[in-house]
């Protein structure tokens, strides 16, 4: 079939202050950073295919106990099913809003080199990058407003019975480093929260820890979301406080107060760890961030857990200490290599 190859990027993404605020109307600060990312492919074909990954989508296995291995280690997990997913997330969320759609088909392949279960949003990675190359090959990208991309990504999830927020798929979307405001009212009454992007300079260096075979990221929502439900007053007031860590942070970043930003760093992390408990963050990711504070780092989850961010106030020294205690402690130290906007013109022409 003629016509033209698109292929999209999507980068994984680090929360830096505020979550996990984000499903509980509150605010937070993310950022991409280009370290991991997930490539979608779409190639026009006579027929609709979803190709599978010949790693993540593996089907073949050697014995009854290499699947059953397999499935301990990596779950039932597989690009396949986002791309389906999202397919019709799509298709269902263009017949509603009458925007036409032609009907020439496609090949779908992906691949990805984002670490999985380390609160790097890899999912969402591949969702958002395959949403990017439906957008260009149905050349509906000023037909679909930027703010409403990222609860596509997030319902093709939801689908799949993913629990998430809009935290990673703002950012995944807009790219760069995002403040985001998830106020109830706002939520209720746009669908979708405000979106303010930073300028990227405001930030100092950062580093990523992650481990080699990290815990499930997705386990330490579940008692303290019902918690929060039903009113909880230190919950519901940890989130509040949470939330007030971003809004204080996004002043702080602008004013460059990097010992402020430390503080409020390891804040977020102790108040997170206030509500789920040590049982639920896991003695892994725990661990990671006491590493990091050993050595005067301020430290805290990406995500839900399996990776963290830190940041070194005293500079290179700091980070050379931090290096040999992750070495000795066998989790992998990489500096966050940022990603700018990855909005284009047209986009922004999309923005309310």
């Amino acid at each position: 079939m003629e016509g033209e190859v698109i292929s999209h990027k999507a980068y994984a993404r680090i929360g830096l202050l505020g979550n996990p605020s984000d499903v509980y109307y509150g605010n937070t600060i993310s950022l991409s950073l280009s370290n991991f990312y997930a490539t979608v492919t779409l190639t026009p074909s006579l027929h609709l295919l979803i190709q599978p990954h010949p790693l993540h989508d593996f089907i073949q296995f050697s014995s009854l106990s290499h699947l059953v291995t397999r499935l301990n280690n990596e779950g039932y997990y597989g690009g396949v099913r986002l791309l389906m997913s999202i397919s019709k997330v799509f298709f269902d969320y263009c017949n509603l809003n009458n925007i036409h759609l032609h009907h020439n088909n496609f090949t779908l392949s992906y691949d990805t080199n984002i670490p999985r279960q380390t609160g790097l949003s890899g999912s969402s990675a591949i969702v958002c990058a395959a949403l990017n190359c439906f957008l260009d090959f149905y050349k509906v990208r000023d037909q679909i407003k930027v703010e409403e991309r990222p609860n596509l990504i997030l319902a093709a999830e939801k689908e799949l019975g993913i629990v998430a927020g809009l935290q990673d798929r703002v950012a995944q979307v807009y790219g760069g480093l995002v403040y985001m405001d998830f106020g109830k009212e706002n939520m209720d009454k746009l669908g979708h929260g405000i979106y303010i992007p930073m300028d990227l300079s405001l930030l100092p260096p950062l580093h990523l820890i992650y481990a080699e075979n990290p815990s499930d990221s997705g386990k330490v929502h579940s008692k303290v979301r019902q918690r929060w439900l039903d009113g909880d007053e230190f919950i519901v007031s940890s989130m509040s406080e949470v939330a007030n860590i971003a809004k204080e942070g996004k002043t702080v970043l602008e004013q460059k107060d990097y010992s402020k930003l430390a503080a409020l760093i390891n804040r977020n992390f102790d108040l997170r760890r206030s509500m789920f408990g040590d049982e639920a963050l896991g003695d892994l990711n725990i661990k990671m961030v006491e590493i990091a504070r050993k050595v005067g780092a301020a430290s805290k989850f990406t995500g839900s857990g399996g990776a963290v961010v830190a940041f070194c106030p005293e500079g290179e020294s700091q980070v050379k200490l931090l290096e040999d205690e992750c070495q000795k402690a066998g989790f992998v130290l990489q500096p966050v290599q940022l990603v700018p906007s990855l909005l284009k013109e047209i986009d922004f022409k999309t923005l309310q």
